[in-house]
């Protein structure tokens, strides 16, 4: 049977399996399609931290690098798109920003995935920066507008939605740098995020 099954991929697979489900449920439910993106999200925040308790090969290290990019694509690149034209995202220009949103996380993830290789075969050691906005954060940063807006603003959920899907698709493929944060500064990204989930419930009088 082709392909590694050890335990340090299992978290990426099941990160791509939530993002599928957001994507077969996005048109019937897109809170709950945005629920199942968090749940990516936190998939992808431990998947690595997994992957380095193991003594890995070289070809499992790069089937690592390669099934962790075209999971990040389903779950952060095509499940927004599909979330954004669920919300109303349908005229064709629109259409356009939800494609060039894809298409700079999967240019950003092909670019990633060539200078990781050029970088470990030189340098080695763990990643201190990463060029560009990270694919991954969108899982917060779309979320959060996405709750935002449908609690407190639902009347400017699509153009509030497509311009945070416009900002974020720019700084995929922009040439700045973006500190690689520690385990314990994902947990802290996350908690915050879900405080501020917590406080536009608290506002809206769900809780």
């Amino acid at each position: 049977m082709l392909g590694f099954y050890n335990y340090t991929v299992i978290v990426t697979y099941l990160g791509f399996a939530f993002a599928l489900c957001g994507i077969m449920t996005c048109q019937q439910d897109p809170s709950l399609a945005v629920t199942f993106l968090i749940f990516s999200g936190f998939c992808d925040m431990f998947d690595g931290a997994i992957a380095r308790t193991r003594k890995r090969t070289d070809e499992e290290k790069r089937f690592g690098i390669q099934i962790d990019s075209l999971a990040d694509m389903t779950s952060f690149g095509v499940l927004p798109a599909c979330i954004g034209y669920a919300v109303g995202l349908q005229k064709p220009w629109q259409m356009v920003l939800l494609i060039g949103y894809a298409l700079a996380g999967l240019i950003r993830l092909a670019y990633f995935n060539v200078m990781e290789e050029v970088r470990q075969s030189k340098d080695g050691g763990k990643r201190q920066y990463y060029d560009g906005l990270p694919i991954t954060n969108a899982a917060l940063l779309l979320s959060l507008t996405f709750f935002i807006c449908r609690e407190l603003f639902p009347q400017a959920m699509i153009p509030t939605y497509g311009t945070m899907m416009a900002i974020t698709g720019v700084c995929f493929v922009s040439p700045i740098k973006v500190k690689k944060p520690s385990l314990i500064g994902n947990m802290a990204i996350a908690f915050t995020g879900l405080g501020i989930l917590f406080a536009v419930f608290k506002i809206s009088g769900r809780i």
